[in-house]
């Protein structure tokens, strides 16, 4: 008897040479509906699913391989005589294997589909019988994944059972399905309500799942005792991490990935703007700068701490050139991470034997985007800072309002301080940082440093803008900004001594701003 081989796929890449293989090896295909008419098109001979069935597709193919023709054919043990004995008897053969790869929920969900478009890209077939022969792997091959054809040719052309093969694969199938329930119950439970015309979403519904896929393993975690890996989601936003392409360089840490994720979110404030240059360091900005040339916005941002760029991450919005390439050379650096770069860029900075050069998308989180951080037995779920920043709600509380220049800056600073850990302050001029402070326990502190910063470089202060990423809880941080010669004051503003504090800055005459948005980071 023929050996038989179902195949029915929604990503048809690839798969009419994966069946002509077999077909060259004595294979019966079995296919339904769009796989047949592909397979045919390709001039192999296919058999229709409804002709080992005996019964049509139904329903615009809703129904068509569930039937016991198919489901006996699969899960029947290959061993056992009953099973074989109870086939015969009802007229069925074996399926000796299974290639299917399922309708596109997933895709149909992250675009925000309607629930009746979206509960019509759900397969039912398609998982029953990928768990059927996964069930039955020991007689069954089953192939869920385009990337695993040649290996499967490979082990049907060769002698033996390749048992480690098939357990693989099946391996693989369970997670792909629960992955696929996972979707779709994370998509069903963003519905409140009985009724599917309602589809009002929950952000937080009352069960959150997460499909988790590791990307590879990590040399260690924060530290060296401590064993790592990095997983990503099922479905990740196209401009997120694991859609980050490694160049050039040697492996990524833990603390590698933590720092590009904090150079990807700041950068991406100035995503479409001027160009602009992020360095990192632990997470939070050490400098930043805009300028009429992504060199200028480099030679800016390196000003404002060149001490703790050493050893640091770059993050750019635009296209690295040659020209920027040479200069980041001159320092010692981990990372530069940009949307591109030019090949004249990377001739320079491949010099750099460890120097590792990723490219990924400089865009701001989208709307609805959670954010999970974890806590021992749990997450803390919210929704992603938006690196946007609309400035029609803000309001000047002061006598002075500050000058167009002075706008510039305080919109700089304002975007600079969301991606700095709090306490942050950040002192800004001419839309380029000259002192950071960050992740203090006192905001009073953290203006010291920022003011600490600048000196060291000597960096001009006076007629600076300063952005706190929250309220000033008294007047005495206003009162210290003023001796400095800042002279425009952004933050959110809801303190309770607001009045004072808008009363000191009238005093020394300096414009302030409230947003009305706090943007903490811890």
């Amino acid at each position: 008897m023929k050996r038989r081989a179902l195949i029915s796929v929604s990503d048809k890449a690839g798969v009419a040479g994966f069946a002509r293989g077999l077909t060259d090896l004595g294979w019966e295909i079995l296919s339904t509906g769009g796989t047949a008419r592909a397979l045919r098109e390709a001039g192999l001979a296919v058999i229709d699913v409804s002709h080992v069935t005996r019964h049509p597709e139904m329903m615009d193919g809703r129904v068509k391989t569930l039937h016991p023709a198919i489901h006996a054919g699969l899960l029947a043990r290959r061993e056992r005589a009953d099973d074989m004995a109870a086939l015969t008897e009802h007229g069925y053969g074996p399926i000796d294997l299974v290639c299917v790869n399922l309708y596109p929920f997933g895709k149909a969900a992250a675009r925000g589909a309607p629930l009746p478009e979206a509960m019509e890209q759900i397969d039912i077939g398609g998982p029953s019988m990928l768990r059927s022969a996964a069930k039955n792997h020991a007689s069954v091959y089953v192939v869920v994944d385009p990337a695993d054809y040649a290996r499967v040719l490979d082990a049907v052309r060769g002698p033996g059972e390749a048992s480690d093969l098939r357990l693989e694969l099946a391996r693989k199938v369970f997670r792909h399905t629960g992955e696929y329930d996972t979707a779709i119950a994370g998509y069903l439970a963003r519905f409140e309500g009985a009724a599917a015309e309602v589809e009002t979403r929950s952000p937080f519904p009352q069960h959150l799942s997460l499909g988790l896929e590791r990307v590879q393993m990590l040399r260690y975690g924060e530290n060296p005792d401590q064993a790592a890996a990095f997983y990503a989601e099922s479905n990740p936003p196209a401009d997120a991490i694991p859609s980050m392409k490694q160049l050039h360089g040697k492996e990524l840490s833990f603390n590698n990935l933590l720092d590009i994720e904090a150079a990807a979110t700041a950068v991406s404030a100035w995503h479409g703007e001027s160009p602009a240059c992020v360095i990192i360091k632990h997470t939070t900005p050490c400098g930043a700068a805009l300028g009429d040339t992504l060199e200028r916005a480099w030679d800016r941002a390196l000003a404002c701490d060149p001490v703790s760029a050493f050893g640091g991450i770059v993050g750019f919005n635009a296209t690295v050139s040659a020209s920027v390439a040479e200069k980041v050379a001159g320092l010692f650096l981990e990372i530069v991470i940009a949307p591109a770069f030019e090949a004249g860029a990377l001739d320079v900075l491949q010099r750099k034997k460890n120097l590792r050069l990723i490219t990924l998308p400089m865009t701001a989180a989208g709307p609805g985007e959670l954010d999970f951080k974890r806590v021992r037995g749990g997450f803390l779920v919210q929704e992603r800072m938006a690196m946007r920043f609309d400035d029609s709600t803000w309001r000047v509380v002061t006598r002075r309002s500050p000058s167009p220049v002075e706008v510039k800056d305080l919109r700089f600073a304002w975007q600079v301080a969301a991606s700095v850990k709090s306490n942050g302050i950040v002192l800004a001029r001419g839309e380029a940082t000259v002192g950071i402070g960050a992740g203090q326990m006192s905001r009073v502190d953290a203006s010291r440093i920022a003011v600490m910063k600048a000196n060291d470089q000597k960096l001009e202060i006076r007629g600076a803008a300063l952005a706190s990423d929250a309220f000033f809880p008294f007047r005495d941080g206003i009162d210290a900004a003023a001796a400095d010669g800042v002279a425009a004051v952004i933050q959110p503003g809801g303190s309770v001594r607001d009045e004072e504090v808008i009363g000191a800055a009238d005093e020394h005459g300096m414009a302030m701003v409230f947003t009305g948005r706090r943007v903490f980071r811890h």
